[in-house]
């Protein structure tokens, strides 16, 4: 298959990007980044921009930095930039343990992490992160930017809060304490095939007891979400089976699953019980 005509851009900096988008917004104008997800939808005419902004030679959109608290991502940061701890501390090591389950090699070489946000898969290991660890999103436009927590910006199977004329720029996640403890496990019928459903857990122990809980989920339902249903059956608990248990089956009961041809609603509920009991207990180790 070829892709239905369109017109090439390739802006060499971002105030030309955003003049580009807000000019052919109309025109279903489509930025392009590791177009790992876009082209494919091309070349079967699913996707059928009428232009094609290539932001690839913007440099100062592939950077990572710690700043304000947070680790700041930019928009051509690619996925195998986590393969090694980008920073100190839980959360360098967090994205390095997630990014080994994000398709296959090749793909982490040139997707990227905030494009897999921007398009909004359920099943996308980094939209479960920024779920759970309430991410915010930067999005620009021409004469400003405004900042997205990640609980407002997914709002449905590929369907995000972005603008057609904003530019999702940058990805902050929140630096996590030195003694946070994180698990995250997933499940998918071939590896780097997407995920049926996924959990993380992380929390920290103080005098024997969890705090500061966060439970994400992904895949099993049509967006990344937390899940404070399963959080608040954990906060102030002593780690252990029969909390991890009860936690397990609050997040099982909170969902409402997908269903497809391929699997049940059934069948993702269990795998929800069975993947935050196992996320909650990697986090316990």
């Amino acid at each position: 298959m070829k892709p239905a005509p369109f017109e090439y851009h390739a802006p060499r900096t971002v105030d030309d990007a955003l003049a580009l988008l807000a000019e052919h917004a109309a025109e279903d104008g489509r930025v392009l980044a590791g177009g790992q997800s876009l082209v494919p939808t091309m070349a079967f005419r699913l996707a059928r921009p009428g232009h094609l902004i290539d932001i690839n030679g913007i440099d100062a959109l592939d950077r990572i930095e710690a700043r304000d608290g947070a680790l700041a991502i930019g928009a051509l940061v690619r996925h195998a930039a986590f393969h090694r701890p980008v920073a100190d501390g839980p959360l360098g090591a967090l994205l390095s343990a997630v990014v080994r389950h994000v398709a296959h090699y090749p793909i982490r070489q040139r997707g990227t992490f905030c494009g897999s946000l921007a398009h909004a898969d359920p099943a996308a290991e980094w939209c479960c992160v920024a779920a759970a660890l309430d991410a915010e999103i930067v999005a620009r436009r021409s004469g400003g930017e405004r900042v997205i927590p990640a609980a407002a910006f997914f709002e449905g199977v590929m369907t995000t809060a972005l603008e057609d004329d904003e530019l999702l720029a940058e990805v902050r996640l929140p630096l996590l304490p030195g003694d946070t403890r994180f698990g995250f496990q997933e499940f998918s019928r071939r590896a780097g095939d997407f995920g049926i459903a996924m959990a993380l857990a992380a929390f920290r122990l103080d005098g024997g007891r969890m705090r500061e809980v966060r439970i994400g989920l992904g895949g099993a339902e049509d967006r990344a979400r937390r899940l404070k249903e399963a959080e608040e059956a954990l906060e102030g608990a002593a780690p252990g089976e029969d909390a991890f248990a009860a936690a397990a089956e609050a997040a099982a009961g909170a969902i409402d699953p997908m269903e497809d041809v391929s699997t049940t609603a059934a069948y993702r509920r269990d795998l929800v019980r069975v993947l935050t009991r196992r996320a909650l207990e990697d986090a316990a180790r």
